[in-house]
């Protein structure tokens, strides 16, 4: 039997990004309490999240959120991680607040941020392990978040994944509204 690589990178990335996302739920969490989520999209998922990216541009003018949506396009899939809000009671004052019962619920436990930032590094530690390129995106995540496909969490970064000869997500340029490649 011949296995071309080519014929069979698709299946071989999702189960590198299966274990990502197996990477970032084993990372630690702040007072061992695990409110982060984590989900893989690929396919039609990813072509919906690039369009709201798109569109999402209208409304706030960054123009970066155009060559993101793009980059969503060259993915082989994308990663989602996300936090739900659960204020921790340590009264540490990492949010701004002196503590936590002066908080406003708009604003996130900064330890729930920690979790989520320890998550996209230990998911992006397994890609570098396994040679996959990368990319960690806020702009995606935030569509991600919009769109709701974490459901209710309120912190939520996207990671782009490909394996391609060339990364992707390295030499991007800017793109413009209306000189779209």
């Amino acid at each position: 039997m011949i296995i071309n690589e080519r014929n069979s990178r698709h299946e071989q990335v999702l189960a590198a990004a299966c274990q990502m996302m197996t990477a970032a739920r084993t990372a630690p969490k702040g007072k061992g309490v695990d409110i982060i989520e984590i989900a893989l999209i690929d396919g039609d998922d990813l072509t919906r999240l690039s369009k709201k990216m798109v569109a999402m541009v209208e409304g706030h003018g960054m123009k970066f959120f155009l060559r993101d949506a793009d980059n969503i396009l060259q993915a082989e899939c994308v990663i989602l991680i996300g936090s739900q809000s659960l204020m921790q009671g340590l009264n540490c004052a990492h949010c701004g607040y002196a503590t936590c019962a002066e908080k406003p619920q708009s604003v996130p436990c900064a330890i729930n941020s920690i979790d989520v930032g320890i998550a996209l590094g230990s998911a992006c530690a397994m890609a570098a392990d396994l040679r996959l390129d990368t990319r960690v995106l806020f702009s995606a995540g935030l569509a991600a978040q919009q769109l709701g496909f974490l459901n209710d969490c309120k912190q939520v970064f996207a990671i782009a994944v490909s394996a391609s000869s060339k990364n992707p997500f390295f030499d991007r340029k800017p793109k413009e509204e209306n000189n779209k490649q």
